[in-house]
Parts: structure tokens; sequence; C-alpha cells
């Protein structure tokens, strides 16, 4: 067996998942430009924000009214409409981004059974398979159902790939080295060699596809960034801001809608 291909293998145990979720679409708060320093619930009691600081620790707001660190606030009707639009906007990007979640853990674990199949030669591996429900059980039972937190879609989200693809990593290596040694290293070879290829032709055209289903959402959180500054409510004589969204956002939609590709991160 050729030691490039051989090495080319082994280095793929610790980085699957990493190689994973760098070509899938981000999921943290600031996919578009936007940020936000709350977590975010979206339950039949409104949209609920919180995040632990000494002011402004709770905004909850429902059917036109606001609330405050436990207390009602006076909103203008006008206002009391913008926040019901605002209301239904949240409400109609929390599936869509779900959809995304959940297409994202698809992918990963896709090109995670892939790489575990090229060194075990066991497809649809039963330990694919279980890591994967857990993806998607994190999934449905967090931004599936309402609940946006800042630690487990940011960084968090990676780490658990991550660590899905490390626990992986023994059976894989083991199997590799099994197969050297049993004299089947001509056969390892040749899947080392149509690895990448396979990776690409399985992959790439789904995550491209994601990417740009991801980005449109850009279109949607402009939108409730404009209600939000339109807002004539202050709070202590300041503007209430639940989220920010900086010029990469604007960008990212006047690219799509030129008909240009975005490219992956």
């Amino acid at each position: 067996m050729r030691t490039a291909a051989l090495a080319t293998l082994l280095l793929l145990l610790p980085v699957a998942g990493h190689a994973a979720t760098v070509n899938a679409p981000s999921l943290s708060a600031d996919q578009c430009g936007v940020e936000t320093d709350y977590d975010v619930l979206v339950d039949g009691g409104g949209i609920w924000l919180r995040r632990d600081t000494q002011a402004l620790r709770e905004i909850v707001f429902h059917d036109g009214e606001l609330s405050i660190d436990g207390r009602m606030q006076p909103v203008s009707a006008a206002d009391a409409q913008r926040l019901r639009a605002l209301e239904n906007g949240v409400r109609q990007l929390m599936p869509a981004v779900t959809g995304i979640a959940t297409e994202s853990v698809g992918i990963t674990f896709d090109a995670l059974d892939a790489v575990y199949e090229t060194l075990t030669g066991d497809a649809n591996s039963r330990k694919v398979r279980k890591l994967r429900r857990e993806a998607e059980d994190f999934v449905a039972h967090t931004i599936g159902r309402g609940r946006w937190e800042q630690d487990a879609f940011d960084e968090g989200f990676e780490q658990r790939v991550e660590a899905a693809a490390e626990s992986l990593a023994g059976s894989m290596a083991r199997s590799v080295l099994w197969t050297v040694f049993t004299g089947g290293s001509d056969r390892l070879d040749k899947r080392a060699d149509k690895l990448d290829a396979e990776m690409e032709q399985r992959l790439e055209a789904r995550t491209q596809v994601l990417e740009r289903h991801a980005q449109s959402l850009c279109n949607q959180v402009l939108a409730l960034d404009r209600l939000q500054s339109a807002l004539e409510f202050r709070y202590n004589g300041q503007p209430l801001q639940m989220m920010r969204v900086t010029g990469d956002a604007t960008a990212a939609v006047h690219e799509r809608e030129a008909g240009n590709s975005i490219p992956l991160p």
C-alpha cells in the first residue's frame, strides 16, 4: 500500500467531523450578518428573548403586547402592529432554520458515513446511525421546538459533530490496520483513491443548494430588522435592540438577487 494513501486515510480519522462541518452552512446566530445577545424561545405565549444581564434580561412580545423584565410596557397602536408582524416573522423563521439545521446534519453524517465506509467497508454503520439520530434529536428538541440557545448552536454544534467523528476514530483505525496486516492493502488503497471524488459527488451539490437556502433567509432577517428599527417604543430613552444586522446581510441578499453564486464558507 502506498504510504501517501495510508497517511491520507489516517488523517481523516480525527478531522472527518471538522471537514464535514466546514462545508455546511453556519448554524451560528451571526449567519447573514445577524448578531443577538439573546437566547430565543418561541411558544404559545409569544417570543421570549433571554440573556444573563442586569437590565433587559428578558423581552417578551405577543399579540402586540410587550413585556421587559417582567413588566408590561405601554406601546402605541402602530407599535402593536409592528410587534405582531415581528412575532409572525420570527414564527416563520424558526421552521426554516430548523429545516436548514436538519439538512446540515444529514450532509454532515453522510460525509462521516462515507469516510467510515471507506475505512471499514461497513456501509450504513450502526454506530454512525446512532450518532446521526442523536444529532437529529438534538435539533428536534431545541430549534425544532422553537428554542435557540447561543451556546448550543454556535461553536457547540460543530464540537458535537467533531466529537462524533472522534468517537468513531478507534474503530476506523483498527479496521485500517487489520486490513493492512491481512493483505488487503491494495483494496484499501483503491478506496482511498476514490474517497475525494465520491465525497465531492455525493455532497457538493447538496451543500451548495443548502447554502443558497440559508442565504435566502437574509430577506426575512432584514424584514425583521426593519420592523425593529421602526418601533417608536423607547426604554430608558433608548430604542429596543433585540438583534443587530451588519452590512453582510444586505450584501448577501443583493448578491443572490443579482444571480451570482454565493461561495461556500
